[in-house]
This record gives structure tokens, C-alpha cells and sequence, in this order.
């Protein structure tokens, strides 16, 4: 079923399009905005629900035999869903906080997962209207708002010389403490997915996660690192796995160069 995803990809980023359009026309009134709390405290807004109901309306129009997970919709008891050897797995708004507080750090991010691992992935930002994708055999692609789509390819890391990437919300003194043992590290905060778009395009060497992350979250962002050349791995650097009962992943390691000895600082830090 892989041979067909290249073919899929074309109307998901049209769809992943549409959808960031609407979120923009929130966005620009978002004092405007209603914002609810979900059982989990976390928040949505009329933007998240707007643009849940474009792609998924969208993705059963393009694919009507393949089921859905989005985080703003019913999720499938397990019981059912863990049969599924395929399936699209969505996050209509990601960064829902950021699109609040207005920083602009938010993504829509569409994935379809096979088998368990994510064999296509689109990420649209909205705030510049930059998309990456990225499929299986196809490679890892941004494309820039009025331009051609270009090939983009992580970096390779050079004597302990590292740009980090991390979460705006989430504060980690394992991070700091794995920073600390490269010769030069730098930690740049950013909201969403898009801290994998900067990995997979060279801008950054390595995002850590300690902690708790929806299968939504990252999917699409892991479909396009590993597309571009680096890895999305647990801590101790095995694969990780979708369609768990839970749909979340707990630590994990997003790095650009899988040559590099990473392992050695995670056991410096008792993270490996």
C-alpha cells in the first residue's frame, strides 16, 4: 500500500492548505475567539474545531475507505482501532496555546500511518504559509508561498557543535543538563511541529522530548525528519510505534545526524 502514497500527497497539501486559511481568518481576530477547556485542561478554539472539520471532510473525500484519529474528533475505542493497518492521524491546530498568546508557533499536521509507522507527512504553517511534506520514496520537500517545492536534507553535526530545539511551554532541566555536556549548544524555543520542519531542513540538530506527547503531535513531523535524513527514535534509540492504546509516546529523541554518538550524552545524562 506504501506505492500509492506519493500520490496521496498532492491533494493533502491542497487540503492542509484549506485548512490553514481558515485558522488565519480566526487568527486575525482571536481576542474574538472562543476558547474552551477539554477534560485534559488543555484548550480549543472555534479554529481547532473549523479546521478539524476541513480535513476531515477533505481526507474521506480523498480516501473514504481509510479511518480517521484527530485529536478534535471521537477516538475509536482501541479495541477496534488496533486492527487498522492503516490509517490518517491528525492535529488540525497544533499549538493551540501559541495560536492564543499570538506568537504565530502553530502547524496544521496531517499523517498517514502504516503498519504502525507514518509513511506520508504534511506540515503547513500558516503564519508564512510554508509547507513541508514528505512520503515514503519520495523524499522530504518545503515549499515556500509562491514557489517550487525544494528537497531539504538534515545537517550533519560538527565537533560537539549543536542546535537545540525544545518546546516553548515545557521546561526540562534534563535538557539543560544534556546541553551542558556539548562543547557549544544552543537552545532555541519554538511552539508545535515546527521544530521538526528545522531539523529536517538543517537548522537544527536535535529536539528532545522528556515527557509526555500525543501520536498527533508528532507523526507528520517524523514522517518528514526521517524523509529528510535523521531519526525519531525513543531515548534509547529504538523505534517508536503508532497506534498504542494510549496514543501518546513518552520520552523521545528527534535527531538530524544519525552518525553522530548521540547515545553517549544520553547515558552522561541517565536518559538512555
Amino acid at each position: 500500500m506504501v506505492k500509492d502514497v506519493a500520490n496521496l500527497l498532492p491533494p493533502v497539501i491542497e487540503l492542509s492548505r484549506q485548512a490553514a486559511a481558515l485558522i488565519m481568518d480566526y487568527y486575525q481576530n482571536r481576542t474574538e475567539v472562543n476558547i474552551q477547556t477539554k477534560q485534559d485542561d488543555s484548550p480549543v478554539t472555534e479554529a481547532d474545531l473549523v479546521a478539524d472539520k476541513c480535513i476531515v471532510a477533505g481526507l474521506n473525500t480523498i480516501a473514504r475507505d481509510i479511518p480517521i484519529i484527530s485529536e478534535e474528533g471521537a477516538i475509536t475505542d482501541y479495541q477496534q482501532r488496533q486492527h487498522w493497518s492503516r490509517f490518517w492521524l491528525v492535529d488540525p491546530l497544533d499549538g493551540t496555546k501559541e495560536f492564543i498568546h499570538g506568537t504565530g508557533e502553530f502547524t496544521v499536521n496531517i499523517a498517514l500511518i502504516e503498519n504502525q509507522q507514518p509513511v506520508l507527512g504534511v506540515i503547513y504553517i500558516p503564519i508564512t504559509g510554508e509547507c513541508y511534506f514528505a512520503a515514503t520514496g519520495v523524499g522530504a520537500h518545503k515549499q515556500e508561498q509562491g514557489k517550487a517545492a525544494q528537497a531539504i536534507h538534515t545537517a550533519k553535526v560538527e565537533k560537539g557543535d549543536v542546535t537545540v530545539v525544545t518546546s516553548r511551554r515545557h521546561r526540562s532541566k534534563t535538557l539543560h543538563a544534556l546541553a551542558d555536556e556539548f562543547a557549544d549548544c544552543r537552545i532555541n524555543r519554538i511552539g508545535s511541529s515546527w521544530k521538526l520542519c528545522l531539523l529536517a531542513e538543517g537548522k537544527a540538530d536535535l529536539y528532545t522530548r522528556f515527557g509526555p506527547t500525543f501520536e498527533w503531535d508528532l507523526a507528520a513531523g517524523q514522517c518528514i525528519v526521517e524523509q529528510a535524513g535523521g531519526k525519531v527514535v525513543r531515548t534509547n534509540l529504538t523505534p517508536l510505534s503508532y497506534n498504542n492504546p494510549t496514543l501518546m509516546h513518552k520520552d523521545f529523541f528527534a535527531i538530524g545526524d544519525g552518525t553522530f554518538d548521540w547515545l553517549h550524552y544520553l547515558q552522561l545524562v541517565g536518559k538512555a
